[in-house]
């Protein structure tokens, strides 16, 4: 029984001691590796349109400015909707605001009220020709940006663009250090351009067109979708 003892005992001893230098072995830091970065960047036309329009009332009382805000912005819905197709042309109600207007003494005097429509979508001259048909409410902003479709093909073209830059980065640098080639360690990939539509203030602000069918001028501009990649790489 004893002997079983002092073998347990020696047992645990030695256990414990390779605990303890398995805890004291110092990792040495990698040699030879090599921290960098590339991207590829794509130049694209803003398919994407979106119209805010916008109107505001005035009046004594709070229902009064209630009551004109959706009048008008009923009349200007039911004339959207009927051009309205998903993805062409959407609609969609934007901020309704009610707030009080007060006189030099702090009370109020008044009610004012603002609402807002939002026409968006790929069908250019469907959206600003019915913008141009709505007579209730006036265009306050014009914003352009990229379709989900056209940000992730482009998105996969620079990225494409990114890699292959990556690569031909490390292999320059790996052959400028007296190295034959190198392995990827690790990697990361990041995306960005201008987001979702970005309204850009335009001559049309806060304009009416007298003409029913008159439609409201708009071009579009291109956006740059970016890919970077970055990462590290052991020579070898």
């Amino acid at each position: 029984m004893k002997k079983k003892i002092k073998l347990f005992a020696a047992c645990a001893a030695l256990a414990t001691a390779g605990t303890a230098l398995a805890q004291n072995v110092v990792t040495p830091a990698p040699q030879n590796v090599l921290q960098l970065t590339a991207s590829g960047a794509v130049e694209v036309q803003q398919d994407m349109l979106s119209m805010t329009l916008v109107t505001t009332r005035d009046a004594t009382d709070a229902a009064t400015v209630q009551t004109q805000l959706k009048a008008a912005l009923d009349a200007a819905l039911a004339e959207a909707k009927k051009n309205a197709q998903a993805g062409q042309l959407d609609v969609r109600t934007g901020n309704f605001s009610l707030s009080p207007r007060y006189t030099k003494d702090g009370k109020i005097n008044g009610w004012q009220g603002s609402t807002e429509l939002v026409l968006e979508g790929r069908d250019f001259p469907r959206i600003t020709q019915t913008a141009g048909r709505i007579t209730t409410l006036s265009v306050g902003n014009v914003g352009f940006g990229l379709s989900r479709e056209q940000r992730a093909k482009t998105e996969t073209e620079a990225q494409t663009i990114a890699i292959q830059n990556f690569k031909q980065k490390a292999d320059e640098l790996a052959k400028g250090f007296g190295f034959s080639g190198y392995t990827l360690r690790e990697v990361s990939v990041n995306a960005s351009d201008n987001g979702p539509i970005r309204p850009r203030m335009m001559a049309v602000q806060a304009k009416s067109f007298s003409s029913a069918d008159s439609a409201v001028p708009v071009e579009a501009g291109k956006t740059s979708v970016t890919v970077s990649v970055s990462g590290s790489v052991q020579l070898k």
